[in-house]
């Protein structure tokens, strides 16, 4: 059975699969990786750092593989939208923000649009915009996402049929083949995926955070402003951050106004990080952590998601 859709025809890929643009950790090697394994890899720019982004770019683009990267879009200004721009990936990624003063650039510079979205506001902004692809994303996922989100299994759908004929790829605690293929029975056109990459040879992460994502489960994780706050990040609140555990959650956890308002805890913050007590960064990480289990390279997970996603369809068809 091969998972043709409208997706992997708009790029030229074997699989429905995406990498999501996880800032940071999603460098050019797995990005890379991942378009080689037949998906479409996604450089995770964020903010649009230069300095990092000199530095993956060319990896990626060096594969000579359709790729695309993507920004988060209340953080990042047109200078890095155009410098991304200008070694031509495939797509551009816009998420978290109104992506409208960066949609005609990445026009003019023929690259596909997407934006990903996590309300039907911003799904109906994204289709008045134009938007080539949209990603659902619902609340599982790891990382940021809606503060009052929903569940993936009704939201994807309800965009689906909100959006058409727009293409529309299924995001948010898919973690397997099995739920690559639950986003193509919901009627998305592939799915992206996020935690499930930070767990692979190439991706850009400290070995602590894989280690902690692969003895995690899903029950120990929460959606929490918190960390955002005693580490001093400008996420929009409306953006709330699913993360496993962290003493700083537990200490602050329902007393965000109190923390915002006291400017020690963050110096505190980055005093514990500089002494080794607390990891660099939290761990970013979806309800469907359970399913992660070891660190293979990314091109290798993309194969093995595709064959899974092939079986489950099979099995179904066959019942």
């Amino acid at each position: 059975m091969a998972l043709s859709t409208a997706f992997t025809k708009m790029f030229g890929v074997r699989h429905p699969i995406a990498l999501a643009p996880m800032g940071g950790s999603a460098g050019g090697a797995l990005a890379a990786a991942v378009s080689r394994g037949g998906g479409l890899g996604f450089l995770g720019a964020g903010g649009g750092d230069r300095e990092w982004l000199a530095r993956e770019v060319p990896i990626v683009a060096g594969a000579e593989l359709p790729w695309g990267v993507g920004f988060l879009t209340w953080g990042v200004d047109i200078g890095a939208v155009e410098a991304a721009l200008e070694h031509g990936p495939e797509a551009v990624m816009l998420s978290f923000g109104d992506p409208s003063p960066f949609v005609e650039r990445v026009r003019a510079a023929g690259a596909k649009l997407i934006i990903q979205v996590t309300d039907l506001e911003e799904a109906r902004q994204a289709v008045d915009l134009g938007a080539d692809v949209i990603v659902a994303q619902g609340s599982e996922s790891g990382g940021h996402g809606a503060r009052h989100g929903r569940s993936t299994l009704p939201f994807v759908p309800v965009v689906v049929d909100l959006v058409a004929p727009v293409p529309v790829l299924a995001a948010g605690g898919i973690a397997d083949g099995r739920g690559v293929a639950a986003a193509l029975v919901l009627g998305a056109a592939g799915a992206l995926v996020g935690t499930r990459f930070q767990a692979t040879a190439e991706a850009l992460v400290d070995p602590s955070i894989a280690k902690a994502i692969v003895e995690g489960s899903g029950e120990d994780t929460e959606r929490n402003r918190a960390l955002d706050i005693a580490r001093g990040s400008d996420w929009p609140s409306r953006y709330t951050a699913r993360t496993l555990g962290h003493p700083y959650l537990d200490q602050w956890r329902g007393r965000e106004a109190e923390l915002a308002a006291n400017p020690q805890v963050q110096q505190a913050y980055w005093a514990d990080v500089e002494r080794g007590e607390i990891p660099p960064l939290p761990v970013w990480a979806s309800e469907a952590i359970d399913l992660i289990t070891d660190l293979p390279p990314a091109a290798d997970l993309v194969a093995a998601l595709a064959a899974q996603a092939e079986e489950a369809l099979g099995r179904a068809g066959r019942r």
